[in-house]
């Protein structure tokens, strides 16, 4: 028989980590992050991670396990997920994951296979130099020429993962995103619930408006300041995360501080835009529309019922 696992999942601020805790409060679960910052030590104020009060004693997994420097990609979570997965059922608990990174959550719920090409560095450095000579956004656009799929998945912001697309075409003569999507068509291992939280485009917004407001007062710029004193650079894969890059750049440049904040609502709105697109590609996902419960009570029996269909009963 398949073993259960629900994913709750959705764009940025849409209330996911808050549902996932009063979920497997009720399903004798716990909780694997699926969140590409939230791994990450002293990422606290920016990632929205919750504190050891908002767990509600619920464990959770895959937060606060590396260091910002240290190397993290879909490769790694992968692996630590399903290593996780099979200890909470060995605590006869249900895996529930809950995240935005939807690349991560597919190679997780269709066990995609991520082929290894060789490493050309000649041809990588090549394209690091094209990116430190003429951009971010240069580099983007010669991908999308040759993979407009995987242009439109990425931000032109991730330069790694750019590079990694570019590399795969270059190695193989195959767009990365046909791989990908052929690796999408896999059935899973799981019996699953695939939920996807939503609202409004106008409420999100205002949300994620709010929480960065709430994300400066808590003392973003701060945490910054103290993530660089430690040696971290916007180079690294951990400083490319919302909030982080942004406020980077306003020191390193002397700019105006309000004017990174600015940005970073500016491009948080942008990204989960890309994070509702991703959403709707995936298949076998119920979409839940919050603004059509009354109350979070509501909202959270609705889910659990539905996971009811999946789970033993002597779990409740």
């Amino acid at each position: 028989m398949q073993k259960p696992l629900i994913i709750i999942t959705g764009p940025t601020a849409s209330g996911k980590t808050a549902l996932s805790i009063e979920i497997a409060k009720k399903i004798n679960g716990e909780i694997i992050s699926a969140d590409s910052m939230q791994v990450y030590r002293g990422m606290d104020t920016g990632t929205a991670k919750a504190t050891k009060e908002e767990m509600q004693g619920i464990k959770h997994y895959l937060i606060d396990e590396f260091e910002p420097w240290e190397e993290f990609n879909v490769a790694i979570f992968k692996e630590r997920c399903n290593k996780y997965i099979q200890e909470i059922y060995s605590h006869n608990k249900i895996p529930v994951i809950a995240g935005g990174t939807g690349f991560y959550i597919q190679a997780v719920l269709y066990n995609i296979d991520f082929k290894q090409t060789k490493t050309d560095n000649a041809y990588r450095e090549k394209l690091w130099d094209f990116a430190n000579i003429y951009g971010a956004c240069a580099l983007h656009n010669e991908l999308a020429k040759i993979d407009k799929a995987s242009a439109d998945a990425i931000h032109a912001n991730n330069i790694k993962r750019v590079i990694r697309a570019m590399e795969y075409y270059h190695q193989t003569g195959t767009k990365i995103s046909d791989h990908n999507e052929e690796e999408r068509q896999k059935k899973s291992p799981y019996s699953f619930k695939y939920f996807v939280l939503n609202l409004p485009r106008e409420t999100l917004y205002s949300r994620i408006n709010k929480r960065v407001d709430l994300m400066r007062m808590a003392g973003l710029e701060d945490e910054v300041r103290a993530l660089m004193a430690k040696g971290c650079t916007k180079d690294m894969v951990s400083m490319q995360g919302l909030g982080y890059k942004e406020i980077i750049n306003a020191i390193e440049q002397g700019e105006d501080i309000n004017s990174a904040f600015e940005k970073i609502k500016q491009e948080t709105r942008h990204f989960a835009k890309r994070q509702i697109t991703w959403f709707k590609r995936e298949k076998n996902t119920e979409w839940i529309e919050k603004d059509q419960f009354k109350t979070e009570e509501e909202l959270v029996n609705y889910c659990v019922n539905q996971c009811k269909e999946i789970i033993p009963s002597n779990n409740f």
